[in-house]
């Protein structure tokens, strides 16, 4: 008898694979001291049902799906991949992932595996996420299942989606002014549009900040000039950079004299962005 620990998320990754029920591939990875390939083999010598194997299938196509809870201040965006596109904008495929999208607000599950094991109802059933997304793989006859799951809170969270659930995105404000759903969406299009590495400079990672600057002064030397300026001009373009490539510092897209900040400081007094979230379709 094997002695090697079989996880939930060993046991559904196999049930994903066959198409064989929880119990048999549990067993089968315990005979088999977690093998994947020898569990697959000892299904198929027991007589379980085994469906044609899809784990080297790309999944890239899909759909997105950004959702805020009822009272607004806790958002959750999904990604559900397939194989193909036909499939991604079948009705069916795109009701079931904002069932799913729906089930992430309501319980907020902190790993893709926790989102697996709650319940759903299917077909007049009862079922796990996991064994809904195991038995639409069947019926569909694609690979399929959520590769994202990203969640924020706020004192106001606004979701996002654009191009035909291609990308979505969550913002999270400090304060819930008039105006806050609005000013939102405009601040959620501008993450859409301009893909922002963090809210300010003060979140960007400092490894991050290290490869700028180094690149900044190879620049700089390259053009000749002289090594007592290299310091000077480098954080010249390390202000650049944030200018560029965090939230609050960038134009905004709607009106380019002012910075997002600028923007939402004429909403509300203090009035800014505390966390978000972007999600693009196979990124």
């Amino acid at each position: 008898m094997s002695t090697v620990q079989i996880s939930a998320a060993d046991v559904n990754k196999l049930r994903q694979q066959t198409g064989a029920g929880m119990m048999d591939c549990k067993k089968a990875l315990t005979e088999t001291n977690g093998d994947f390939e020898a569990a697959i083999d000892f299904l198929r010598k027991k007589g379980a049902k085994v469906a044609a194997s899809r784990q080297d299938r790309e999944s890239n196509e899909g759909v997105v799906i950004s959702r805020t809870s009822a009272d607004g201040k806790t958002g959750v965006i999904i990604e559900l991949n397939c194989e193909t596109d036909f499939v991604a904008k079948n009705a069916e495929f795109v009701a079931f992932a904002n069932e799913v999208a729906n089930k992430a607000v309501e319980n907020q599950p902190k790993s893709i595996e926790e989102l697996y094991a709650i319940s759903i109802d299917t077909e007049n059933t009862t079922t796990t996420i996991g064994e809904a997304i195991i038995d639409k793989t069947g019926k569909i006859g694609e690979k399929i299942g959520v590769s994202k799951l990203e969640i924020i809170t706020g004192e106001k969270v606004i979701a996002y989606v654009h191009g035909n659930f291609r990308l979505g995105v969550l913002v999270a404000l400090n304060s819930n002014p008039e105006g806050a759903d609005e000013a939102g969406k405009d601040v959620a299009m501008q993450i859409a549009a301009m893909n922002p590495i963090a809210v300010d400079k003060d979140g960007v990672d400092a490894s991050v900040i290290e490869r700028e600057l180094e690149i900044a002064k190879d620049v700089i030397r390259a053009e000749g000039k002289p090594e007592e300026m290299v310091e000077k001009i480098s954080l010249g373009k390390l202000n650049k950079f944030y200018k560029d490539s965090t939230l609050l510092n960038q134009e905004f897209v709607k009106d380019s004299s002012k910075s997002v900040a600028q923007f939402l400081s004429t909403v509300e007094k203090g009035l800014t962005v505390t966390a978000f979230k972007r999600v693009a379709l196979g990124a």
